[in-house]
C-alpha cells in the first residue's frame, strides 16, 4: 500500500527540515507517493498568492499533508499561510504534544503535555479593521451607542470570536484525544473571569462537555493561573485544551519547558483531513545552511504516521529520535554537543535517525 501525501517544503530552511523528514519516512519501508505543493514567498512569486488554489485541492484530495514552515510577513504583506490552511479546510484542531526527550537540555523533565489548541477563532479569525478606515468609524460608533464607551479614534480593531460550535468540537476533540490515547485529565484554559461573553463561553461548554466523559478528570483553570502553575510544575497537566491565542502562546511556553521549538510537533486536524508540520517557524537567515534541527518535523511526522494508523512505525521513529537525542553524537548546535563532538548537520540528524531504524529492525529480527 502507498499513501499518496501532499508535500509542502515551505520556505526558509523549511525545504531542508522536509527533505531531511522525507528521508527519514521512506526508510520506515512505508510506501510513499508525494504530491509537492509550493507556498509562502515562492508561490508569491509564481503564482500571484501565497496559497494557490491548486495546493488546497491538492490537500482535499489527499486529505494528509506533511507541511515545512512557511514565513510570515510581520505588519506587511500577505497574512500567515498557516492560518489561511486551517480556516480554508476548516482544520479546527491544533495538537501539540510537549514531551521531555533525555539528553535536551530543559529547564524541566518528567514532562508530558498535549496542547489542544481550537484553530479557527478567537483573536486569529482574521477579522481585523485599520485605524482610519470606515469601518472602524462606524465600530467606533456602535461602541459608544451600546456601551457608553468611547474608543480613541485612531485605534485599530481585532475582534475576538468564540463560538459554541466552535467551543464544543474542540473540547470534545481533547477528550476524545484524552480517552483514546490513556490520558487522565483533561484541562481547559480561559480568562473567563474577564472576558465572559467569548471565554466565558467556552468555559460553560467546557464543564458541559466534561460531564460526557466521567472517566477522565477535568478541571479549568484562568490563563495567567496556568502560566505560573507551568513554569513551577508542569506535571500537574496532561492535556490542555485552550482558545486560539492562548493556544499559541502556552504550546510556546511548552515547548520552551522541554527544550524549545526544535523538539516540538504539531498537528492541525479537521473532520477528514489533517496537515503534519512542526510548530517552530522558517527561520530564513538560516536558509541554505544544512544546520538547523530537523527533530521538530521528524517528531510531526510520526504524529502522521498515528493518524494514517501506521502505529508501529511511528513508535520505532519517536524511538529512533529519543535514542539519537539521548545518545548526543549527531544533534544540532541548539541541542548542545556531546563529549566535544561538533554539532550535527540537518542532514546528518536525518543519517542519525536513520541508522538508528536499521539497527532496531536488525536487533528485532535477530
Amino acid at each position: 500500500m502507498s499513501y499518496k501525501i501532499t508535500l509542502i517544503p515551505g520556505d526558509g530552511t523549511g525545504p531542508e527540515v522536509t527533505e531531511a523528514t522525507r528521508r527519514v519516512l521512506e526508510a520506515t519501508g512505508i510506501k510513499f507517493d508525494w504530491e509537492i505543493g509550493i507556498v509562502g514567498e515562492a508561490a508569491q512569486e509564481k503564482f500571484g498568492t501565497p496559497l494557490p488554489d491548486h495546493v488546497l485541492q491538492s490537500i482535499r484530495k489527499n486529505k494528509v499533508a506533511l507541511k515545512g514552515p512557511v514565513t510570515t510577513p510581520i505588519g506587511t504583506g500577505f497574512r500567515s499561510v498557516n492560518v489561511a490552511l486551517r480556516k480554508s479546510l476548516d482544520l479546527y484542531a491544533c495538537l501539540r504534544p510537549c514531551k521531555s526527550y533525555l539528553g535536551v537540555p530543559c529547564p524541566s523533565h518528567n514532562v508530558d503535555i498535549v496542547v489542544v489548541r481550537e484553530n479557527t477563532e478567537d483573536l486569529y479569525s482574521g477579522i481585523e479593521f485599520a485605524k482610519g478606515s470606515r469601518e472602524s468609524r462606524k465600530l467606533t460608533e456602535l461602541i459608544l451607542e451600546s456601551t457608553k464607551s468611547q474608543v480613541r479614534d485612531d485605534s485599530g480593531f481585532s475582534i475576538k470570536v468564540i463560538s459554541e460550535t466552535g467551543s464544543r468540537r474542540i473540547v470534545k476533540f481533547a477528550f476524545d484525544y484524552a480517552r483514546v490515547n490513556s490520558r487522565k485529565k483533561v484541562t481547559a484554559i480561559h480568562k473567563a473571569n474577564i472576558m465572559k461573553f467569548t471565554d466565558g463561553l467556552f468555559l460553560s461548554v467546557a464543564r458541559e462537555v466534561s460531564k460526557e466523559y466521567p472517566d477522565i478528570e477535568f478541571q479549568d483553570m484562568v490563563v495567567d493561573a496556568a502560566c505560573m502553575s507551568l513554569v513551577r510544575n508542569p506535571q500537574r497537566f496532561d492535556v490542555m485544551v485552550l482558545p486560539n491565542l492562548y493556544g499559541d502562546i502556552i504550546s510556546d511556553l511548552c515547548a520552551g519547558l522541554v527544550g524549545g521549538l526544535g523538539v516540538a510537533p504539531g498537528a492541525n486536524i479537521g473532520y477528514n483531513m489533517a496537515i503534519f508540520e512542526p510548530t517552530h517557524g522558517s527561520a530564513p537567515k538560516y536558509a541554505g545552511q544544512n544546520k538547523v534541527n530537523p527533530m521538530a518535523m521528524i517528531l510531526s511526522a510520526t504524529l502522521m504516521l498515528r493518524y494514517l494508523n501506521e502505529t508501529d512505525s511511528a513508535n520505532r521513529l519517536e524511538e529512533a529520535v529519543a535514542d539519537v537525542i539521548a545518545e548526543g553524537k549527531h544533534v544540532t548546535y541548539d541541542l548542545g554537543t556531546n563529549n566535544g563532538q561538533p554539532a550535527a548537520r540537518t542532514s546528518d540528524v536525518a543519517d542519525a535517525v536513520i541508522e538508528k531504524m536499521k539497527k532496531q529492525k536488525g536487533e528485532r529480527n535477530a
